[in-house]
């Protein structure tokens, strides 16, 4: 499990030659005129962790595999585009399949690049694109309930709650808040996720910036970034710029590059970790001579849940899980010095599988 992260934002603010420098290909057409994205393009990329190549390297792995994220590349929504302006509403089902959204703002100005709407004002932007998504959920919601008053009246129970779902959602969004801004009950989560409300979706602001401001970001992200704390979502400078230069080159060269513009690490590093922090989720290793693999779970998973992501027949018969935390696995320089040193452990059902936690699952074929 990896997560899917749809990128969106109004036209010409970098989302297609960030879609291209994170997935190193030209899937995504980049060009200064709107709607150059005409279908939403798909890439995937591997989770960078420097945590699993040291475990290939005290294990001894022929190979290493990383935990794989997905980015959808998704056309530039314009002012209207909930009732169908610009490429509109075609675009909004490709939003739904995703588990977040990395919102694109423009932070930079340059005169050579047009803005859609004449100005350089990135929160505005954010409003923007907020209120067509809300007005696309309100349209959806005011067609669903319409279907499920035939249903409730037959008594059905199912779509009576369905319904209270959505009339919760329908308040908030007439008040002028996204559905993300609801308090749902625990027992209500799966159903309310079932809705797939645009605007319930956790927002990641991914600040666009130029090259000299890469590293700290300027006055128009720090905009973004109060905007995003009063909200609750998440925010991140990258200068999608710099992301396309490093795409093309090297690894040895890029970070050497990275260095001379004061940066530690690349943007899809940071656009990465925002992403899991912003869905709570972590990563957990398995590891032997064959392969060392990470694996993407989200914080709270037990034990049986964690293995089931390997293989559902892992989660069935799960016995037991064998379990050293990272620190220890290479404080141990391996699974037989984390014994000696009395930090392997063996855990049940009820287990928390923490982040770096290196597993190896016991189960019932």
């Amino acid at each position: 499990m990896g997560f899917r992260m749809g990128i969106v934002g109004l036209p010409n603010v970098g989302k297609s030659t960030l879609f291209n420098a994170l997935t190193r290909t030209a899937a995504a057409q980049a060009a200064n005129f709107p709607f150059c994205t005409i279908e939403p393009n798909v890439g995937e990329v591997a989770v960078p962790d420097a945590r699993l190549e040291v475990l290939a390297r005290i294990a001894g792995s022929k190979q290493i595999i990383p935990t794989r994220m997905t980015f959808v590349d998704i056309a530039g929504l314009v002012r209207g585009a909930s009732k169908g302006e610009g490429l509109g509403n075609q675009f909004l089902a490709n939003i739904r399949e995703c588990d977040a959204i990395a919102h694109v703002l423009r932070c930079f100005e340059d005169g050579d690049i047009t803005h859609v709407e004449g100005r350089i004002d990135p929160v505005a932007d954010a409003e923007t694109i907020e209120t067509e998504l809300m007005l696309a959920d309100l349209e959806s919601i005011d067609r669903r309930r319409a279907n499920l008053a035939r249903k409730m009246k037959g008594g059905d129970k199912e779509a009576a709650d369905q319904d209270r779902l959505l009339a919760l959602a329908a308040v908030a969004l007439n008040e002028g808040r996204p559905a993300r801004t609801v308090k749902v009950a625990a027992d209500d989560l799966r159903n309310w996720n079932l809705l797939q409300l645009l605007t319930a979706k956790p927002v990641l602001y991914v600040c666009n910036v130029e090259e000299a401001s890469a590293a700290s970001g300027n006055s128009q992200s720090a905009r973004v970034a109060e905007m995003a704390a009063k909200q609750g979502a998440g925010s991140v400078v990258i200068s999608a710029r710099i992301e396309e230069e490093l795409a093309q080159l090297p690894p040895e060269d890029a970070a050497v590059f990275l260095e001379e513009m004061g940066l530690h690490e690349a943007g899809l590093d940071r656009l990465i970790r925002a992403g899991y922090n912003l869905l709570g989720l972590q990563t957990y290793f398995t590891v032997g001579p064959k392969e060392a693999r990470a694996w993407t779970i989200g914080k709270g998973t037990l034990a049986p849940q964690a293995a089931g992501v390997i293989h559902g027949d892992f989660e069935k018969g799960f016995i037991r899980a064998e379990t050293v935390a990272y620190d220890d696995y290479v404080a141990g320089k391996g699974e037989a010095g984390a014994k000696e040193a009395g930090k392997f452990r063996v855990e049940g059902k009820t287990y928390e599988v923490q982040d770096g936690d290196v597993l190896h699952f016991l189960f019932n074929a």
